[in-house]
């Protein structure tokens, strides 16, 4: 049958009122709690309820309330994000203060069945996966990145394709499974950040994107579909079926190593003091940030809808002219560092040269310095002094560059300027986002055999990330309440 709705005051009475029963005879609230009682407090989860509605049936039992199954996960991932989902079921057994902020009464917990059938609901898709688990036997290794540096695409030309292919669907919007995680995510959770105004300027919001590896096994597993090896043939090419479809081999540029599993592109709120995360989009290991970012910026601004996005802030990983072209068309501003793939000049039609850094150099040899930008125009003017000798002008050599002969080279913003080093410092703050899941939340402990799963622990860590945010930001506030949420604090 459908789940009944538990408005969050309700939650709340109930959590206050076993806690003012049960605290003196067996459980005792300590200060390391606090912060956890505090957060999920002031998380209003109930309306999942009304959200997974349609997900549930006409018939049969009364279900578990759906807040207080997901407020469990979140639970678990707060203080056991290395163990599996058994030991979280076990948690609340051996913890019933856990059980009472969950909102079970702890001689009436879920079991693990439970919370998997729960988690099916999250995911309207008929598959666990977006691909089919049969598959064409995959042949080649992916290319090896240098030191430090992340492996190359594997088809020239594939990024200003596939940026074709977008702008020309720009209106077409197709739906994804991991849907009304983010539906959920963004009216729910990161509105609440937008209020207490955590995420930044949400009329000229900026963002920062970055991938990371996500490693989910060893190695590829997967099983024949032929009998040729019983037959002796080894090598065969025919379909296999492979356990994680959704998951290859890629390079992984920090550990300086193969892996296999997912490439994570995540996109936070650069301008957010907390680092808080925007967009997940679960990639093939194989896959460059470039093609990445590309897909994730079509879908989230497809979905974004509580500001605009005017700044991108990417790594050199993302220098290609035709991501230029795609934030050009979607009037965002982007602050890419340049990958310099050569030293050498580009002449133009006078005698001034282009440096690969996008800085005009006088006939003299020396780079012209910024002199102002026509916004009429939509040019930048360059100027070498009078002393540089380069002109006879009484006012120096002067150049002018515009934005429309190279978007990469010529960008709004000058590269080297104060106002560019200011907002591209802030870059850094997707990859304290990534190091807060893959590290503080233990992200890569999930053991999970479905990007359903990868999606559903995503969605939820990134909400104990905003949480977190929460309790800091107001952290004052909350610690005058404790005497009246919880009477025995030791």
């Amino acid at each position: 049958m459908k789940p009944i709705f538990v408005p969050h005051a309700d939650y709340q009475g109930f959590v206050l009122k076993q806690l003012r029963t049960h605290v003196g005879p067996g459980i005792v609230i300590i200060n390391k709690d606090w912060p956890l009682l505090a957060k999920l407090w002031m998380t209003d989860l109930s309306p999942i309820t009304t959200f997974l509605r349609d997900a549930y049936s006409d018939r049969g039992p009364e279900p578990r309330d759906p807040a207080s199954m997901f407020r469990s996960f979140l639970l678990f991932l707060m203080t056991n994000p290395e163990k599996g989902l058994t030991e979280c079921v076990n948690v609340l057994k051996r913890t019933p203060i856990y059980a009472i902020l969950c909102g079970f009464d702890f001689d009436d917990l879920p079991g693990v069945g439970t919370f998997y059938d729960f988690f099916r609901r999250l995911w309207p898709a008929v598959d666990k996966n977006l691909k089919p688990m049969k598959q064409p036997k995959r042949k080649s290794k992916p290319k090896k990145g240098k030191k430090g540096e992340k492996a190359p695409t594997a088809t020239p030309g594939r990024v200003k394709r596939l940026v074709t292919w977008m702008m020309r669907h720009a209106d077409k919007r197709t739906a994804l499974p991991a849907d009304p995680l983010f539906e959920f995510f963004q009216s729910q959770i990161l509105s609440v950040s937008a209020n207490l105004g955590l995420l930044g300027d949400l009329s000229a919001l900026s963002a920062a994107g970055d991938g990371t590896p996500i490693v989910t096994s060893a190695y590829p597993r997967s099983k024949s579909t032929c009998d040729c090896y019983a037959k002796g043939m080894i090598g065969c090419n025919h379909p296999r079926i492979y356990s994680q479809p959704d998951c290859d081999s890629g390079w992984d540029s920090a550990r300086e190593k193969y892996y296999n599993g997912y490439h994570l592109y995540m996109m936070s709120a650069a301008d957010s003091k907390y680092d808080l995360p925007l967009y997940p989009r679960l990639q093939p290991a194989s896959r460059h940030d470039a093609v990445s970012l590309v897909m994730s910026m079509m879908e989230c601004k497809q979905r974004f809808n509580l500001g605009v996005i005017d700044k991108i802030l990417l790594d050199a990983a993302h220098d290609a002219e035709a991501i230029y072209m795609l934030l050009d068309h979607q009037n965002i501003e982007p602050f890419i560092d340049l990958n310099n793939r050569s030293k050498k000049n580009t002449a133009t039609e006078s005698d001034i040269q282009i440096a690969p850094t996008g800085i005009p150099i006088c006939p003299k040899g020396n780079e012209m310095k910024p002199n102002g930008f026509d916004k009429s125009q939509n040019r930048r003017k360059w100027r070498c002094s009078v002393a540089c000798g380069c002109s006879d002008a009484k006012y120096g050599r002067t150049y002018h560059t515009y934005s429309s002969d190279n978007l990469r080279l010529f960008p709004r913003t000058a590269r080297g300027s104060e106002k560019w080093k200011l907002i591209y410092k802030r870059r850094t703050s997707i990859e304290r986002s990534n190091k807060r899941e893959k590290i503080d939340y233990k992200l890569e402990s999930g053991r999970h055999r479905s990007t359903m799963m990868w999606y559903i622990r995503i969605y939820a860590i990134m909400i104990c990330q905003h949480m977190d945010a929460w309790y800091v930001s107001q952290k004052d506030e909350w610690d005058k309440l404790k005497a009246t949420i919880c009477p025995t604090v030791v």
